[in-house]
């Protein structure tokens, strides 16, 4: 692991300049800062422990935002003509991400024993996906990096702009259901058993909807904790089983389009996803084969990665992408057509571009609808369960006057 040096510089003006590097010795300091047309006055290494140090519960990540902006950011710096070295140098300073400011720092040393970029990022792959590194080995191949950079800034752009729209939709509904457990939860435990007492002391037969909020009352005391148990094992197991097993994500992406309301949503975001991300690559100049390999694996839906897996062995053979998609029913007619028309054309990317853009636009439209669809059937539904628990608790009060004589 690289150490922290700080270091005191002059500048060709005259001017001294401090700051801190990342390196595996004073010497490569020097020399990095020579590179840079800087001249050395004092280097010294830090200790482990700075005000910088932090205690990290979660694993860091870096999120598709923080991507975006190291792109457009790297694309903006590479065409203003500032070299490699000293375009990752600036990024590792300045990115903000902790997790992508040490990444870059270690392409950067990579970089400056010789390795190419798109290698040097190959080894992140928690960082930099498949779709990155194989635009940016086009963009160093093809001389275009800056260019490639910028698309790719683009991509991530739009993808967050379509999760977010995702987000957006989900919010309401995830938010109101969270109150209503909550509110009936309190009622469950606190309110209810409070009641309850009051009716033991006064006798008589309670109503049978105040009954059953007993029962469900006493109930909750032993079921909660085993629920909420239940619940995080469960949600454990998913995400074990999903990553590791391609079937039973299968299953599940399956259910998951065929979500009443939600299901069509869920579809347009992946054909999204899928056509876009197509799209740049065979812009990039990525070959076809590589091309729907690394869509399979960025789609984020193994319904849409199978697609595209028999597209793959489509195109093999020599036939037409557009064939097997009639066999996947999660593409709309509409897309195959397009496509076969782009093939024919040989203007496949420009296409799918467009079908792209048609479907954000169709999420934008859906989530507007379902949020307003969604908005006043969860105030119902809100309002009915606690409404219904409230008649359930005062219902015996109507004969309150009886049960005391």
């Amino acid at each position: 692991m690289a150490d922290s040096y700080a270091y005191r510089v002059r500048t060709t003006e005259g001017r001294v300049v401090t700051g801190k590097m990342e390196a595996d010795g004073e010497a490569a300091v020097a020399n990095r800062l020579r590179s840079q047309g800087f001249i050395p006055i004092q280097i010294s290494r830090e200790g482990r422990v700075s005000a910088k140090t932090e205690i990290r519960i979660l694993p860091q990540r870096v999120k598709l935002k923080d991507l975006a902006v190291f792109s457009r950011q790297f694309a903006t710096m590479i065409n203003s003509g500032l070299s490699l070295l000293r375009t990752l140098n600036i990024l590792a300073e300045q990115t903000e991400n902790a997790l992508l400011a040490k990444t870059i720092s270690q392409l950067r040393d990579d970089v400056e024993r010789g390795s190419g970029l798109s290698a040097s990022m190959s080894k992140h792959p928690k960082v930099f996906s498949n779709l990155f590194v194989a635009m940016v080995r086009a963009g160093e191949t093809g001389g275009q990096l800056d260019t490639v950079l910028m698309r790719v800034a683009d991509n991530y752009e739009a993808d967050y702009r379509l999760r977010q729209k995702v987000k957006s939709a989900m919010t309401y509904p995830v938010v109101v259901a969270g109150i209503a457990i909550l509110l009936v939860t309190v009622m469950l435990l606190f309110i209810v058993p409070t009641f309850a007492n009051m009716f033991d002391d006064l006798g008589g037969t309670l109503p049978l909807p105040t009954q059953i909020l007993l029962t469900l009352s006493n109930a909750a005391k032993f079921l909660l904790p085993a629920f909420i148990v239940l619940a995080i094992v469960g949600f454990i197991v998913y995400k074990r089983l999903r990553a590791s097993n391609a079937d039973i994500r299968l299953r599940f992406d399956q259910v998951k389009l065929k979500i009443p309301i939600f299901g069509d949503l869920f579809q347009k975001v992946a054909i999204s996803r899928f056509t876009r991300t197509l799209a740049l690559l065979l812009r990039a100049g990525v070959p076809v084969l590589q091309a729907l390999d690394i869509v399979s694996e960025s789609t984020g839906n193994e319904v849409l990665a199978r697609a595209a897996q028999d597209l793959k062995e489509s195109v093999r053979s020599g036939e037409t992408m557009a064939g097997p998609l009639t066999k996947h029913a999660v593409f709309p007619p509409m897309v195959v057509q397009m496509i076969a028309v782009g093939e024919d054309t040989g203007a496949l990317d420009a296409m799918l571009d467009k079908i792209s853009d048609f479907y954000d636009q169709e999420v934008e439209s859906t989530t507007e609808a379902l949020t307003s669809l969604i908005e006043p059937i969860m105030i119902a539904v809100l309002g009915g369960i606690v409404g219904a628990m409230v008649i359930a608790l005062y219902m015996p009060m109507f004969k309150i006057f009886d049960l005391i004589k």
